[in-house]
């Protein structure tokens, strides 16, 4: 029994996240007060249930009609061990999987959970600052290299200009590295050269931006910077996750993010404690927090508005005190069900529960075993040097034979 809740649910999380607990839909009963709080849609309560408290990667099968949201990146451009930029990866009882951002060092996180690559081909850019597609490269390639043997498709907004959209930068970015792809070609399969961009119009709202194999993601406008910015809904077997992007608080966020299950938003540091990890003035600290990011207070306010069954903060700067004065700030606003995202937080949802906790991984895991369908995809002849390269060879090192085929 938790006689209280409110206070419960804030201990849960005044670390960063609610670690073990399931929130439980009561349906078709009136549950006893004490035990339950009414949170989005329907009564929950904190129960006991069948997950591990742990995640442990690929140790657990997701059900037909579950979703598994991994927070692989939850911290700030100039990113720690601990929080490194933006990125979430969505996983579907269906088999798909797709990513939201790809913020600079969100890659390893990604590979820790060690995912089948062929299946992770979808990314969704909220906007284009490094924080949030600087591992797309990365992500490109090494997926490539890890049996992604079909294009990566890139989906993302326009900017006020076309080369402030997400084209330009795809574009732009695959001329960068132009020499890394011609190597790997032939060495690997061709295809997974390849990137397909689907760009559209930011200022679109609630429109279809991807539907397939029962899956609708939706996107609308949010405010950050400068025109280009956007939230995401992705709806699936009747449940519905938001990820938010950088934004202020805004009107299309309230409106389409209701009835969420899962509501990810950022909860920016406030003014004073920014200003202190910059080095900042306080008018410069308070212009970035409350202006073009989403301050604790602010965040709260939003999500009292939305009502999800569980609401998700991100984008800090994470240390026991900074979260606790976000802590602090969300409260002073909103009484909900509240986890403060970190790195590699796991949270399964289906119709009746939602479980968050932390994934434990083995930071020297192997890449997947590609092997067969190395075998099987088609491909090119290898790249090699031309010949005046190929003249430097130095003759006091003969290399060992290829073996047979």
């Amino acid at each position: 029994m938790l006689p209280n809740i409110k206070n419960s649910w804030t201990s849960l999380v005044a670390a960063g996240v609610a670690i073990g607990v399931i929130i439980s839909a009561t349906v078709g009963h009136q549950a006893q007060a004490q035990d339950n709080v009414s949170i989005g849609r329907t009564p929950v309560a904190i129960v006991d249930g069948q997950y591990p408290a742990s995640y442990f990667p690929n140790t657990e099968l997701l059900g037909a009609d579950e979703m598994r949201i991994t927070a692989l990146g939850t911290g700030m451009p100039n990113q720690t061990r601990a929080a490194v930029s933006i990125s979430y990866l969505v996983e579907l009882g269906n088999g798909d999987k797709f990513l939201f951002d790809l913020g600079s060092g969100s890659l390893g996180n990604l590979f820790s959970l060690r995912p089948d690559f062929s299946k992770l081909d979808k990314v969704f850019a909220s906007h284009l600052h490094v924080d949030h597609v600087g591992d797309f490269m990365a992500m490109h390639v090494a997926s490539w290299l890890s049996g992604r043997y079909t294009p990566i498709h890139v989906y993302g907004p326009t900017g006020s200009t076309p080369e402030l959209g997400t084209r330009a930068f795809v574009e732009s970015m695959r001329k960068g590295y132009a020499w890394d792809l011609a190597t790997r070609s032939g060495a690997l399969p061709d295809l997974g050269a390849q990137i397909d961009v689907h760009e559209f119009n930011y200022k679109q709202e609630n429109e279809i931006v991807y539907q397939e194999n029962g899956v609708t993601i939706r996107s609308w406008p949010a405010i950050h910077s400068l025109d280009g910015s956007v939230s995401y809904g992705l709806e699936w077997d009747g449940l519905k996750y938001v990820f938010g992007g950088d934004t202020y608080p805004n009107k299309w966020y309230i409106e389409y993010a209701k009835d969420a299950d899962v509501a990810s938003h950022e909860a920016f540091l406030p003014p004073k404690a920014l200003a202190e990890y910059f080095g900042w003035d306080l008018g410069q600290a308070t212009y970035v927090s409350t202006r073009i990011h989403t301050e604790p207070q602010a965040f709260g306010k939003v999500m009292s508005a939305v009502k999800p069954r569980l609401a998700v903060g991100y984008h800090s700067v994470q240390s026991p005190e900074n979260n606790a004065a976000i802590m602090d700030g969300v409260r002073k606003t909103y009484d909900g069900p509240l986890a403060l995202a970190r790195d590699l937080m796991v949270i399964n949802v289906t119709k009746d529960t939602i479980k968050v906790r932390m994934a434990t991984v083995d930071e020297y895991v192997l890449p997947p075993d590609v092997s067969e369908a190395y075998k099987k995809a088609p491909r090119t002849d290898e790249k090699q040097p031309g010949k005046f390269t190929l003249s430097g060879k130095w003759q006091g090192y003969t290399p060992p034979p290829m073996p047979k085929k």
